[in-house]
């Protein structure tokens, strides 16, 4: 993802139609704003100190992305991400997170590679203390420094968005017994593969760590981890 991309996203993200959507969407993925409760307008602009108009403009880019339903002379209401959502969005993974992570090893920098050296130590480190939260914050680190070095803005966008969306659901799985340490050890087996140059190996080591997620979560119930997500 080249710098202007980058520049371009964090100016939208802090402008204040930006500021509006990530915090109506960020309510929505973190079970703040529950499944089928109504988005009141004149409630959320009071509420961000705002006008109606940014938050009808942020409730209207909400449901193209699927998070939000809008009534016509009812309102807007929440759809957020259910068990077919989370099914979706893995099998999608599947298919596109080894491409990428094929497309990251063809350029990874020497600086890339150290950072997912530290972040990897690191999680270790959380691992041990079982503080999942910032393990999970650390996964997505992992995850978007090999999308960045994919190049491709298409794929940044669209799996960063993806593990954006099943956060709290991620937290849950990673703290399940043992799944915290066997993700570290894949995502290990993924950075020496590319540390080899052996990009297809890379991309198949990708690929089975996003179904050996789903594969954890389906052990346990997706509709049980959503539920014990909820806040």
């Amino acid at each position: 993802m080249g710098d202007c991309e980058i520049h371009r996203d964090a100016a939208d993200r802090y402008s204040l139609r930006g500021r509006v959507f990530h915090s109506i969407r960020e309510n929505i993925l973190s079970g703040r704003y529950g499944q089928h409760e109504e988005l009141r307008e004149n409630t959320i602009a009071q509420e961000l100190g705002v006008s109606r108009t940014p938050v009808r403009e942020a409730l209207r880019q909400l449901e193209l992305e699927g998070l939000v339903s809008i009534v016509p002379n009812k309102g807007a209401y929440v759809t957020g991400i259910t068990e077919k959502d989370m099914r979706d969005i893995y099998t999608a993974r599947s298919l596109l997170e080894g491409r990428c992570t094929r497309w990251a090893a063809e350029h990874m920098t020497a600086e890339q590679i150290e950072k997912l050296e530290e972040n990897l130590e690191l999680s270790e480190f959380y691992v041990q203390r079982e503080n999942y939260r910032q393990v999970c914050e650390l996964d997505t680190q992992f995850h978007e420094i090999l999308y960045a070095a994919s190049e491709s803005r298409i794929f940044y966008q669209m799996l960063s968005d993806f593990h954006h969306y099943v956060e709290r659901v991620r937290r849950i799985s990673l703290a399940t017994k043992g799944r915290a340490e066997e993700s570290n050890r894949e995502h290990w087996r993924i950075l020496e593969a590319i540390k080899a140059k052996e990009e297809r190996l890379a991309e198949e080591l990708a690929t089975e760590h996003v179904l050996n997620t789903l594969r954890n979560m389906d052990s346990y119930g997706i509709e049980n981890l959503l539920k014990a997500s909820a806040p």
